[in-house]
């Protein structure tokens, strides 16, 4: 199978296939692009007139194409792979479902090059923090493909599909306690009398800043400790934290999260 500007078959319509079909939109490697969900056709039409894609039942138009993205819930996983068992020839099957790895699909689609992928919120706008693993069937061509659907959404590492299981809690669950951090402060800024507008953008922007000084790949202790006198005020807030096991309490709310996936995916 040729990979050179492949057609790729949306099954899921929903914000994360957007946010990945929105993106590959601007490149200029991929060839049609066709989405398809269970019910929903008013989406469809939304979607088919903004990015203008192909909408069509997936079933019909299986065969015009290379790459088929799962973007339905994991729930609703089953099903489809046992359908798609009976339709797909040699195309690529990639995932973007939370606990499908590529040996769950290998065990439906056996002999298939399957991926899984685990973007998390901000591929809304292009700076996802991805995670992939590839199936035993995957070639170097397909590796191009699934490069740029990952490029279209931003940032990405390959890692095994054990390690994406436990890691998935720092990628795409952590930035919830990052936006929960923000509203914290947006909280304590306020009670000094600011607008929630103005304690908005105070804190938005100390993160932002933050961040880009850890992007720029200073290392998070020395940012930390440029920022902390001994003895200061920051080294007493910090006392705090501290204090609160704070470190421990992240680190107990990752293997939370990590428990709660693994009771779910059972």
């Amino acid at each position: 199978m040729h990979m050179n500007k492949p057609n790729i078959l949306f099954i899921g319509a929903g914000r994360m296939a957007e946010a990945i079909f929105a993106g590959l939109k601007q490149s200029n490697t991929i060839g049609t692009i066709t989405i398809s969900n269970q019910s929903d056709q008013e989406r469809l039409e939304q979607l088919k007139d903004t990015y203008e894609v192909e909408t069509a039942s997936w079933q019909e138009v299986i065969s015009d194409h290379e790459v088929i993205i799962l973007a339905m819930p994991p729930s609703a996983h089953p099903a489809v792979l046992t359908e798609l068992a009976n339709k797909v020839d040699n195309q690529f099957i990639i995932t973007v479902a939370a606990g499908i790895g590529p040996s769950v699909l290998e065990e439906a689609l056996p002999n298939r090059p399957t991926a899984w992928i685990m973007p998390n919120t901000a591929a809304d706008i292009g700076e996802s923090m991805s995670l992939f693993a590839c199936g035993k069937h995957v070639l170097s061509e397909h590796r191009e493909v699934l490069q740029t659907i990952l490029d279209a959404i931003g940032e990405s590492t390959e890692l095994t599909e054990e390690q994406i299981h436990h890691l998935t809690a720092v990628t795409g669950s952590a930035p919830a306690f990052v936006y929960h951090l923000a509203e914290s402060l947006e909280v304590t800024a306020k009670s000094y009398g600011l607008s929630t507008d103005v304690a908005r953008k105070l804190v938005v922007q100390m993160i932002y800043g933050s961040a880009s000084m850890l992007k720029d790949g200073r290392e998070a202790g020395d940012l930390r400790d440029q920022v902390t006198t001994p003895g200061g005020a920051t080294a007493a807030g910090l006392e705090v934290l501290e204090n609160g096991n704070f470190s421990d309490l992240l680190h107990q709310a990752v293997l939370a999260v990590n428990a709660k996936a693994a009771e779910q995916a059972k």
